[in-house]
């Protein structure tokens, strides 16, 4: 396994600025970001794409530093019911598989959209239950008429350009668990895996390690993020929280740098079953811890996960 970092973290730094901290950090792979909700603060995927000399420049700005990149993101809402929304969400998927193809990186990272109640929405409308029944009509509509065309079609086009796509599971879109994850892969194309980011799954009730367990081969690329549930918050308003981010005090949970929110023997075991279900690609820290800096934030989980990763690639394996 390498540890790697979402590079986005440090977006106020230019690429080579942002490499070098990664790398004396001990960061091995970088994932880098392309369009979406992630921004475009090192690579522009549609700016760049027919510019070889900038490409060139990126490759080997990564590559020179002794580096690897693991992934391209563009995280965003392809299936948004605003049709320039949508176009927009597209294109930089379109352009960040195009890219990664001429990079030779094989894995892009997305979410999975959700769309509208209906042709007449305006804004998304995420299902979380099924009473009144007409939920379950939305629902099944969103997947049936939306979601899976769109990614059948998607499915196709990454597989003519050597790339396989992995959404990552995140509440307010279609995909946010195991099983909707596994639904899209089923349905879609086996091309389509998984960005595994057990930060979206704490809070939910699920258990990361189960899940890896589950969904196994499907895991294309991880995330490194960490998530503190408040016991009280949580026994008075339940974990469907709407509250900023930034209102830590009162939410029912957090994000936290890793470490921060569950102990060592909880990550040490999952480096371990994801390893023994086969995966040796990256684990890549993201940050959107609201109390820790972002140096301070990056440097714990760096120190705390480099680890954790060379102790299980010399063969020490931990179990909860």
């Amino acid at each position: 396994m390498k540890l790697g970092i979402f590079l986005v973290l440090f977006g106020q730094q230019n690429l080579e600025q942002a490499l070098d901290t990664a790398k004396n950090a001990g960061i091995q792979a970088v994932e880098l970001g392309t369009g979406g909700f992630p921004g475009t603060s090192h690579v522009n995927a549609a700016a760049i794409l027919n510019d070889e000399a900038e490409i060139a420049r990126v490759k080997n700005a990564v590559e020179s530093r002794g580096l690897t990149i693991s992934a391209l993101s563009c995280h965003g809402n392809p299936l948004h019911p605003d049709v320039s929304a949508a176009k927009k969400d597209h294109d930089d998927f379109v352009a960040t598989v195009l890219l990664a193809e001429k990079l030779g990186v094989d894995t892009v990272i997305t979410f999975s959209g959700c769309p509208g109640e209906s042709p007449n929405s305006k804004y998304p409308s995420w299902v979380t239950c099924p009473w009144p029944p007409d939920f379950l009509t939305v629902l099944e509509w969103q997947w049936n008429e939306i979601a899976i065309p769109y990614w059948k079609e998607q499915s196709e086009f990454c597989r003519k350009h050597g790339v396989r796509v992995a959404i990552e599971s995140h509440p307010g879109f279609l995909v946010y668990n195991t099983e909707t994850a596994l639904r899209l892969r089923r349905e879609a194309g086996d091309n389509i895996g998984v960005n595994f980011d057990p930060s979206h799954l704490f809070w939910q009730g699920m258990d990361p390690i189960e899940c890896v367990k589950a969904l196994a081969d499907s895991i294309y690329h991880v995330h490194a993020k960490d998530t503190q549930i408040d016991a009280r918050n949580t026994a008075l308003n339940g974990v469907l929280d709407t509250k900023h981010y930034g209102d830590i005090l009162n939410r029912s949970f957090v994000f936290r740098t890793v470490g921060y929110g569950h102990d060592d023997e909880f990550w040490k075991s999952l480096v371990s079953t994801l390893r023994v279900v086969g995966y040796d690609g990256t684990i890549s820290i993201e940050h959107e811890d609201g109390i820790m800096s972002v140096n301070e934030g990056f440097t714990k989980a760096a120190n705390f996960l480099n680890g954790l990763i060379l102790k299980e690639s010399a063969g020490e394996m931990w179990w909860a």
